[in-house]
């Protein structure tokens, strides 16, 4: 069995991919939308962490999350989200897969990968580009022809504080960007 080493910094910066179960494309679903918002909320009020970047797609989501100072425990808020959000996801009715013989024996659901992948931001070159591709992910999964377009986003809220420009992706030196 592979043992993971994370990159732990207290007060850090961290770009995350987590993925559904067999990649099943229920994320920008009403009620997935719904338990993912009431799932975040409960856990930044039980362990604190600022969201700075987000990008829903059906099957995953990327984020950039800021920790406090003194706090390196992002593990325990990824288990604390993914439980509540499994939790209410279930109970509203969703749908899970069909879970491994790890996930059976271990007592798990079948909704996300049992993993996530995590990158500790180094400076401000990386979170650029993190940043970046989360807000252009959409447009390289040919979900949507802009970011723009994509409504399950922070790309809005930084085109609002002219972060960006709405048109940003389609500009003719838009961002080549592949971390995957």
């Amino acid at each position: 069995m592979s043992r993971y080493i994370r990159l732990r910094r207290e007060g850090g910066l961290y770009f995350f991919t987590l993925v559904t179960h067999n990649r099943c494309p229920f994320m920008t679903s009403e009620l997935s939308r719904n338990c993912l918002r009431a799932a975040w909320k409960e856990t930044q009020s039980l362990y604190p962490f600022d969201i700075v970047a987000v990008c829903v797609l059906p099957d995953h989501l990327h984020c950039i999350w800021r920790l406090p100072e003194k706090d390196d425990a992002f593990p325990k808020r990824w288990q604390k989200l993914k439980s509540l959000f499994t939790h209410a996801y279930l109970k509203a009715g969703g749908k899970e897969g069909q879970p491994t013989v790890r996930q059976q024996k271990k007592g798990e659901r079948a909704v996300f990968q049992p993993r996530y992948y995590e990158h500790s931001i180094r400076d401000q070159e990386d979170l650029k580009r993190h940043f970046d591709y989360i807000h252009y992910n959409p447009v390289k999964h040919g979900l949507t022809q802009s970011a723009s377009a994509w409504p399950w986003s922070t790309f809005h809220k930084y085109v609002k504080m002219g972060w960006y420009d709405t048109d940003w992706d389609l500009s003719p030196d838009a961002p080549d960007l592949d971390l995957e």
